[in-house]
């Protein structure tokens, strides 16, 4: 028997291997597992070559679980191992056998897994004991078994293997004896084997007969040794794509399209990637790409290899060519994962525009369900936006689909205002806001329907990159504002009636939220219309799409309350206004035509002095007569919010406004009817 030290660099090795090598100590299983295809690749090379002249014979690599005995095995018929190879590969911790065989074949190897060196070396993290009992593939080789205990020391000594290939059995410890467990190991195999090259068997296949479960002594084989993405597109039929689908997700809808990678300049890169149906929910899920390399599952946290738009797609990528750190978890910045990034983006699209111009009424109908991935795209990755602009399409409220060229031919003449800037109209909720659409329509505009949760960004994008175009909602303004033809003339309604007319709402409205305004919209429009600031609107939805509310989330919802000042409604509020407060109103104006009067006087004799040249006296005079205009100003005001209050016409008006946009509720709603059937009665 030979003893020995294995070559570290420190005593300290086994600990931090046990440790920290893995984050997750699972993963021991795919190396192990890993090692044993490379082994079984090895020989399938050599003997392409012609240096190996043996019978291949049964490749199936083995696991096999003995609780009793608490260890756990795998064993493969692959090249085996010779003493000095052990000394070499095992005995110098991150010398890879791998690398070494790559650099020798590497013209001629299939996928070899491992290139580390440190993969058998995760056994320990589970592991009182390690055993290798192994037999190299060539005539003359002796089996011999190495073991070590976790400590640097290990034995090498002769041992019983009648044909070539390698066991490794693990001496599970008593914090790791979960992975003495059937379910356990088959669980982790399925995840992390399930596409292995070489046939992986675990147990044996059961089946029920005479009403009970009966073992068929048959290999039970846990993975796909060669699943779709390894295969030619051409071998392929869509049922195919569909049924690898529902391997991978049993519980999901059927995708929407899919695409097959398979590159091999300037990187390697095969996979197939599903485009799923995303609701507007937005429920983003990104842990629904598996990256493997060489069919090894590594992770699905695939956000450094694709783009984070591309997250949202599923599927499967698989590359040699992206490099992982030691533990194959996580990816490091690297040119390669830009390339193949950059390239996913680029076939992404070109299948989206070859489906487009294919079958452009089956692109359409699935839409919908394919526009928020697009969106996510659009305004998160400008090469993805240069490339969608072909075949993204808006939506109107009638239904129909346009690219962005052919909505901007539709309305270019129609939606130009004075300044030449195209507007795009739009609605948010098209049952919600459809008196506001409906006017559009009646005025010759289209409108479109821009209600996915990524839209307020999409518009701001869209704004940043068309010509000369804007985007409005169509509840924002009254008609005849949103696309603004020509200058409009000044309100035939003085400066101070349009004040005592606005005090007037205001008290009806009773509340903050409303700022009153005065439209000329001809007599046949209505008497109040809501309207909602496009751009405090915006920006509160961005700050709320945000998570931080800021200046804008801050504030206070706010709408205009635009009052038609031609309508003979309105004209009636401002008759019964006059007719009721006429004496009251021109007491006030009568009390304060001598205070402004003294005002502006004043003013005037010191609009040409420094503060510091203004006599005390003046300033105090200033000030008192501007108190006392005040306190006349507001008790004028309050009789004018009354009378607005309690009158009936003032309080039906506003509330009809309030109704059309569904702000019309509770108790309010309720005081309503009443109005209403006492407003009616004959």
């Amino acid at each position: 028997m030979q003893k020995g030290k294995i070559n570290v660099t420190s005593e300290n090795i086994f600990p931090i291997i046990k440790k920290f090598l893995y984050s997750d100590h699972e993963i021991f299983l795919r190396e192990i597992v890993s090692n044993a295809v490379d082994a079984t690749q090895k020989l399938k090379t050599l003997a392409s070559v012609g240096e190996y002249k043996g019978e291949l014979g049964d490749l199936t690599i083995r696991v096999a679980l003995d609780k009793k005995k608490k260890t756990l095995t795998i064993s493969d018929n692959g090249v085996g191992m010779t003493e000095e190879e052990i000394e070499k590969y095992i005995n110098q911790i991150a010398f890879s056998g791998a690398e070494d065989f790559l650099a020798k074949y590497k013209d001629k190897t299939e996928a070899i897994i491992g290139h580390f060196g440190l993969g058998f070396y995760s056994s320990f993290m589970v592991s009182d004991k390690v055993e290798i009992i192994t037999r190299s593939h060539r005539d003359d080789a002796k089996p011999i078994k190495w073991s070590c205990d976790g400590s640097p020391e290990f034995s090498i000594e002769d041992a019983k293997r009648e044909s070539r290939g390698t066991d490794i059995v693990l001496h599970i410890n008593k914090d790791s004896e979960e992975f003495l467990d059937e379910h356990r190991i088959d669980e982790m195999l399925k995840k992390y084997c399930r596409f292995l090259p070489i046939p992986i068997a675990f147990g044996t296949e059961k089946e029920w007969k005479d009403g009970k479960e009966v073992d068929t002594g048959k290999d039970k084989i846990v993975n796909e040794t060669n699943p779709l993405w390894t295969r030619m597109p051409s071998d392929l039929k869509e049922e195919d794509y569909d049924k690898f689908y529902r391997d991978l997700y049993p519980a999901a809808q059927e995708p929407l399209f899919n695409i097959h990678l398979n590159v091999d300049y300037p990187f390697n890169l095969t996979g197939i990637l599903y485009f799923p149906k995303i609701k507007s929910n937005f429920d983003i899920q990104k842990n629904k790409i598996q990256l493997y390399c060489n069919q090894v599952y590594v992770t699905d946290s695939v956000e450094g290899i694709v783009p984070e738009f591309l997250t949202l797609l599923h599927g499967v990528i698989d590359s040699p060519d992206i490099p992982l750190n030691v533990s194959r978890s996580y990816l490091q910045s690297d040119s390669n994962v830009k390339k193949i990034s950059s390239h996913i983006t680029k076939k992404v699209a070109d299948r989206l525009h070859e489906i487009f111009k294919e079958n452009r009424e089956q692109f359409e109908k699935k839409w919908d369900d394919l526009k928020l991935f697009i969106t996510f795209g659009m305004i998160t990755d400008e090469k993805f936006y240069e490339r969608a602009e072909k075949f993204a399409l808006l939506k109107n409220t009638e239904g129909k689909y346009f690219t962005f060229e052919e909505y901007e031919k539709l309305i270019k003449e129609n939606q130009t205002d004075k300044n030449k800037t195209l507007i795009y109209l739009y609605t948010t909720d098209a049952e919600e806001q459809y008196s506001y659409i409906d006017q559009a329509k009646n005025k010759g505009y289209d409108v479109l329907v821009m209600d996915g949760q990524l839209d307020p960004h999409l518009i701001n994008s869209l704004e940043s990159k068309l010509k000369d175009c804007r985007f409005v909602r169509v509840d924002s303004d009254v008609i005849d504002k949103l696309i603004v033809k020509e200058d409009k003339k000044e309100l035939d309604l003085p400066y101070e009636a349009q004040t005592e007319l606005r005090n007037v709402f205001e008290g009806a409205t009773n509340s903050s939220q409303y700022w009153v305004q005065f439209e000329d919209m001809g007599e046949t429009a209505a008497p109040v219309v809501i309207t909602r600031s496009e751009f405090i609107r915006r920006m509160k939805d961005m700050a709320a799409m945000s998570g931080t509310a800021g200046f804008y989330g801050d504030m206070p919802e706010t709408v205009n309350l635009v009052v038609n000042v031609s309508h003979p409604l309105v004209k009636s509020v401002i008759e019964q206004k006059d007719k009721s407060l006429n004496e009251k109103i021109a007491e006030y104006r009568s009390q304060l035509e001598p205070l402004k009067s003294k005002l502006d006087e004043l003013k005037k004799s010191t609009e040409k002095k420094k503060d510091e040249e203004i006599p005390q006296a003046e300033k105090d005079e200033m000030d008192e007569l501007n108190k006392k205009v005040e306190a006349i100003e507001g008790s004028k005001s309050e009789v004018l919010k009354s009378f607005g209050k309690d009158n009936k016409l003032v309080k039906q008006l506003v509330d009809l406004a309030l109704l059309a946009n569904n702000m019309l509720k509770g108790e309010e709603l309720s005081k309503f009817v009443k109005r209403s059937v006492e407003l009616i009665k004959p």
